[in-house]
């Protein structure tokens, strides 16, 4: 039962995408738009009897109010029953309080028009984004991943991938030790088996690669190393199918081959240690994210891998869900995984470690290494998540592989910023190099245009492009 202190406590927070305020029901249909969209939303509160400020009058109720009140709820379709209550705030005035809770049949309709609710503000919904919810809706019972995989069996599993899940699980303590290692046994406890046939899920994970290559064109990776900041010349292009266990290992392999060594010099030791520019798990993060979250539906879509000389970026097939933001993503946020069957065996495999924090972990993990917090781009039928050094990182390979001098003469051009002269550089240059192998190296990078010079003779100086 409300109390008129619990009143006090909602409104001092003030409106918010679960509360609104309304002075009387005479205000009732506008009320009501904002409890379809909340319907449509996450759910919330109506207060009639308030003010916007956050004054609370109350007003005088009758029957008759709550029976126009309930006729303007009855307008919503489908429909719905909120709870309604009165709550006196003296001198024989009430607060009327209508709740409702998050919708199980959206979208949801006032006369006709869908609602949404953004912030304390209540706007009409687009005809795409109830289609949009709609989708959602269906896909809780009727997922890609939860349908039967036609024409498959055990046989066609990668069985000894299923054992390993299975005993990291219960290493884990993720999972109680089944008793059995009979592969449909434990394809069943992971819930990739109904009525004794596989689920497309159980494909995805465990298909073994010769079959997966011809029947599943949706489990692709694509990776790229591009020369310099953008797609217009490669420098290494694959694609691999395979069951997304095989997918991962294939796209930590790709990125450990091409991702550059950033060194950093250890206090007290005077000795330089060599590590990755990303730090590892955060990509892996990103990389089990897509997984997890992509659309499968899309015949020709896929995980993909590009390396820049100025990011990288891990990109899946798909949109966000569920009402969530790129922003939402980096605050605490409910786990709302669009395939939670293939997340749940990746929860259980060790690969994600808690529900909800995979982009929250990734800041910490980014930050930790002294680079900003990545960046989420949900555009083009795509979701990107990208990541940035936070310094200029001399490339290894542009056309050809460059060795450690010419990378280290390129961080010096990087640090002066204003550029230098061939003496500065030989003076600056760790470990020393003659004059001749200097200039070699300043006229290779020149030629791979990746440095430009200003001026003559010895009054030269040397810039990054």
């Amino acid at each position: 039962m409300t109390t008129p202190e619990q009143i006090a406590e909602w409104v001092a927070v003030g409106e918010s995408e679960t509360l609104e305020l309304k002075l009387n029901t005479r205000t009732r249909r506008e009320a009501t738009q904002t409890m379809c969209a909340m319907l449509n939303h996450r759910g919330g509160r109506v207060l009639f009897g308030v003010t916007p400020e956050g004054n609370v009058h109350g007003q005088q109720v009758s029957d008759q109010t709550i029976e126009e009140v309930s006729a303007e709820i009855q307008r919503i379709e489908p429909p719905v029953f909120p709870a309604i209550e009165r709550v006196s705030v003296g001198s024989s005035r009430e607060v009327l309080v209508v709740q409702v809770t998050q919708g199980h049949m959206k979208p949801y309709t006032y006369k006709g028009t869908a609602y949404r609710r953004v912030g304390n503000t209540t706007l009409e919904m687009s005809r795409d984004a109830q289609d949009q919810v709609l989708i959602e809706r269906v896909h809780s019972d009727q997922r890609w991943e939860n349908q039967p995989a036609t024409g498959w069996s055990v046989d066609d599993l990668d069985l000894s991938e299923i054992l390993l899940t299975v005993e990291e699980s219960i290493r884990r303590g993720r999972v109680s030790d089944p008793g059995t290692r009979d592969p449909e046994e434990l394809l069943r406890g992971l819930g990739l088996v109904k009525d004794g046939v596989l689920l497309r899920a159980a494909v995805v994970l465990f298909g073994k690669t010769e079959r997966v290559e011809l029947e599943m064109p949706q489990c692709l990776l694509r990776v790229a190393r591009f020369r310099g900041i953008d797609r217009a010349e490669f420098l290494d292009n694959r694609q691999f199918r395979d069951n997304a266990f095989g997918l991962l290992l294939k796209a930590e392999r790709f990125m450990r081959e091409n991702l550059p060594v950033a060194g950093r010099i250890v206090p007290d030791r005077l000795e330089r240690v060599d590590e990755p520019l990303y730090p590892p798990e955060a990509l892996r993060e990103a990389l089990a994210n897509a997984f997890c979250h992509r659309d499968y539906t899309i015949g020709g879509g896929s995980v993909a891998v590009a390396i820049y000389d100025d990011r990288l970026e891990v990109t899946s097939s798909g949109t966000l869900h569920f009402g969530l933001t790129a922003e939402q993503l980096f605050l605490p946020h409910e786990s709302l995984p669009w395939n939670p069957l293939i997340a749940n065996v990746f929860y259980r495999r060790g690969i994600i470690e808690q529900w909800g924090r995979g982009t929250i972990k990734m800041v910490e993990l980014t930050t930790s290494a002294g680079l900003p917090p990545p960046e989420i781009e949900d555009a083009g039928g795509y979701v990107t998540v990208r990541f940035r050094p936070s310094r200029y990182v001399p490339p290894q390979r542009v056309g050809r592989n460059l060795t450690e001098r010419q990378q280290a003469i390129l961080a010096l051009l990087d640090q002066a910023g204003c550029g230098l002269a061939l003496r500065e550089i030989i003076a600056k240059l760790e470990p020393k190099a003659t004059q001749r192998q200097v200039r070699e190296d300043l006229a290779i990078l020149r030629t791979l245009e990746l440095i430009v010079s200003a001026g003559h003779g010895r009054g030269a100086r040397w810039s990054l492009v």
